[in-house]
């Protein structure tokens, strides 16, 4: 599978509680469960009215499915190309 960081534009996200994001972690497992196996949440960072999700997918197709299901807006996928951290820079 392919990894991709979504980006989704939800008002005031960065403000929710730890209950209210349960409640959303919910909502998106179980779209996630039908779906399976073509696509796993990773991770997602909320800021002020956005998140940034990471997940692994078969395609962007399954991605706009699980928006569409969940009710949580895909704004923009970007399929991740690489990955690198502060380490590379001592390898030869």
């Amino acid at each position: 599978m392919k990894r991709y960081i979504i980006e989704r534009e939800i008002p005031a996200v960065g403000s929710l509680d730890r209950k209210q994001l349960r409640e959303a972690s919910k909502k998106s497992n179980a779209a996630l469960a039908e779906l399976a196996p073509r696509i796993q949440w990773i991770e997602s960072f909320a800021v002020a009215d956005k998140t940034f999700c990471v997940y692994l997918a078969e395609d962007e197709e399954v991605i706009q499915q699980h928006a569409e299901m969940s009710g949580f807006p895909a704004s923009r996928i970007n399929e991740v190309r690489a990955i690198f951290d502060p380490t590379d820079a001592r390898r030869a």
